[in-house]
């Protein structure tokens, strides 16, 4: 139990520390604010701020972000708006929720679907080694006589499945040797695979009744996962072939694909400022790893605002995306009062082929219904979630699966105790 007697003390000795970060921080935030609201001033165009970037080839500096297209055409009103960085209003208020669920009936007629996952790791106390994957996915069509549909799918993995795939997963030769990362990538596979599977479906119905409005897909994660990098590299290249399977489905099916980051802790204008700033004559800008981008537009954005969209462009994981390597866009969108901005994800086709704003305005009536996140990955998440109690259930019922097979199946009764409490 925490002491609360003892912690105010521990909390007073470590005051001016805590002062001083908070100082550093808030001037180092404000200076990569500054540069961000003199983008207009200095480079006029998106050729110009390209010019000043690394290029994007294998060895050189990552650039963080390119410019889109937006770009320039934010730069055209950015001297009439009340602030100067880079951001598109929405233009709109609404008094109450009552209005903005009014408004968000622009969504009738588009179909969302979204996906999300849960899982079971293997359990090291238990005598046999299983796993279990379990993604939900959700779509509406928002259309009057037509039902959403709601389900599962779900996996269990066997010992063979869940081994370790490299040898340097873990050098330990006493260790378990059954993987938390194989059940994780497993998930992320199958909530990719559904995604896809689902684009393909709506696509070919689609073509086959000539409708106006395509779908727009919901993925609760990034498109780009730089996560991939620290792993083995088996986990790494299935991870990368599948963000390039769910990219190059969405372009070849020209169905709309958003990447939702509620919480995001990219740093890829953060980069973009700091390369553009050390082509100065005097540099302004240091190093950081404390700030991230959605803090840069904090307290400059209303409801509905987002920022315009620029090119993905780390140096890092993006390299294996082939041809696929410029292709992933983002911005960010405010769509609570309170937090920062969300970071959104999307294949640069959306912006070439003039659908993002449509998108984004599904996205917007999305998190009306949510009330501050998206409702369709919201209710993907509560089908696919699987709790303690189900966890319990999971293996009672497991216990006597294997009972019936002739198979003892134990595990710890300490560990029974610990899951109970916890």
């Amino acid at each position: 139990m925490l002491h609360k007697g003892k912690l105010q003390a521990a909390l007073n000795a470590k005051y001016g520390q805590f002062s001083a970060d908070n100082a550093a921080f808030n001037d180092q935030l404000r200076a990569y604010r500054d540069a961000l609201e003199a983008l207009y001033l200095r480079y006029p165009s998106g050729e110009q701020l390209e010019y000043q970037l690394p290029p994007d080839k294998e060895g050189a500096q990552s650039a963080g972000a390119r410019p889109s297209l937006e770009f320039d055409n934010w730069l055209v009103n950015a001297p009439y708006n009340d602030y100067s960085g880079p951001l598109f209003p929405f233009g709109r208020g609404f008094d109450n929720h009552e209005q903005a669920r009014l408004w968000a009936e622009c969504i009738e007629g588009i179909t969302t679907v979204a996906v999300d996952g849960s899982q079971l790791l293997p359990w090291r106390d238990a005598s046999i080694p299983v796993a279990l994957i379990q993604v939900g996915y959700f779509a509406n069509p928002h259309t009057q006589g037509r039902p959403y549909t709601k389900d599962v799918h779900m996996e269990v993995l066997s010992p063979d499945e869940i081994l370790e795939q490299s040898r340097t997963e873990n050098k330990d030769p006493d260790s378990y040797p059954y993987s938390e990362m194989q059940v994780t990538l497993r998930r992320y596979v199958l909530e990719i695979e559904t995604l896809v599977s689902q684009m393909e479906h709506y696509a070919s119905e689609r073509r086959a009744s000539d409708a106006a409005h395509s779908p727009v897909v919901f993925f609760d994660g990034s498109l780009v996962v730089s996560f991939a990098l620290t792993m083995p590299g088996p986990y790494r290249e299935r991870y990368v072939a599948s963000a390039v399977s769910l990219l190059k489905t969405s372009e070849q099916c020209r169905v709309p694909l958003i990447g939702y980051i509620d919480t995001s802790y990219a740093r890829d204008m953060i980069t973009m400022l700091l390369r553009l700033d050390s082509a100065q004559p005097q540099p302004m800008l240091r190093e950081t790893k404390k700030i991230h981008d959605a803090l840069l537009w904090q307290g400059h954005m209303r409801w509905g605002d987002r920022t315009p969209a620029m090119i993905c462009a780390r140096g890092d994981v993006l390299q294996a995306y082939g041809e696929y390597r410029e292709k992933v866009a983002f911005c960010y969108l405010k769509t609570t009062a309170a937090q920062p901005p969300a970071r959104l994800e999307f294949p640069r086709w959306m912006l070439d082929d003039g659908l993002l704003e449509p998108a984004m305005d599904v996205v917007r009536a999305e998190v009306i219904a949510g009330n501050g996140y998206p409702y369709a990955i919201e209710t993907a998440d509560a089908a696919a979630v699987i709790s303690q109690q189900d966890r319990m259930e999971f293996y009672a019922h497991f216990q006597d699966f294997m009972k019936r097979q002739g198979v003892e199946f134990t595990f710890s009764r300490k560990a029974v105790s610990k899951s109970r409490r916890r």
